[in-house]
């Protein structure tokens, strides 16, 4: 199995999509590094994959910080000697109508979701290109390949960070420095994205469908091990994951 033994760093890990990455990873013989903002919730998780016989480290991290996001890195290279994987995961979605003008929610939202990955590429790439080997993981969202209502500047850093992820595919082919890249444009996944919501009306429209539609974070979590576990020559580089009975 191509996971076995792979230095995995994982960002957002404390909860959701992230946490039922790192536990399916560990499971299947990854050493994961783990990123978030909340320590207990990351200590706790570090110690279940322990007790279940896996292997994990964490460092608070806030992706917003360049500085975070480098020492995320430096713990995975200094506790296992290299890193394979980066998940580029955390993120918000504080949706509303532009016309709402939450300018505050725009600058949070861009700072996460677009500057977070952005920091997390710099910390990597150099690692990375000196290795000629490696993988970057991102999640996106539907809303990173349509236009959606009230995900204007959500969407919009959705959208960017699926040209960055591309862009650095073909970047690496060009530069022979065999980074493999994928994207994950998630629907209707029950995490806590809702919980970043300001706008009532959004809250009140997104609510109902994710009670009616949303699925577990574990379905996301077999799609980052499905991408990582293909040979090293195959890149599988993009994935829209939708309930089945999610229009």
């Amino acid at each position: 199995m191509a996971i076995e033994n792979k230095v995995i760093v994982i960002t957002g890990a404390s909860s959701g999509i992230g946490e039922a990455t790192a536990k399916l990873l560990a499971e299947k013989g990854a050493k994961v590094v783990l990123g978030a903002r909340r320590e207990e919730r990351l200590a706790k998780l570090v110690e279940q994959i322990k007790s279940d016989g896996g292997q994990a480290v964490y460092r608070v991290t806030d992706v917003t910080n360049a500085e975070d996001n480098q020492s995320l890195v430096d713990l995975a290279k200094s506790e296992f000697g290299k890193i394979d994987v980066i998940f580029l995961n955390a993120g918000i979605m504080p949706s509303s109508p532009v016309s709402a003008l939450k300018i505050d929610d725009w600058e949070k939202t861009v700072d996460i979701n677009l500057k977070g990955v952005l920091y997390g590429v710099a910390a990597i790439m150099p690692e990375f290109t000196k290795q000629k080997s490696g993988q970057i993981i991102t999640t996106s969202s539907v809303a990173g390949i349509k236009s959606f209502p009230n995900a204007g500047i959500y969407g919009a850093t959705k959208f960017a960070v699926r040209n960055l992820m591309e862009v650095i595919r073909m970047e690496s082919a060009q530069e022979g420095t065999n980074i493999r890249t994928a994207t994950l444009y998630p629907a209707a996944i029950n995490t806590e994205l809702l919980n970043s919501i300001t706008d009532e009306a959004a809250l009140k429209f997104l609510n109902p469908l994710y009670e009616k539609f949303g699925i577990t974070p574990d379905a996301i979590a077999r799609v980052v091990a499905f991408a990582i576990d293909q040979p090293e020559d195959v890149n599988v580089n993009e994935f829209t994951i939708y309930p089945t009975k999610q229009a």
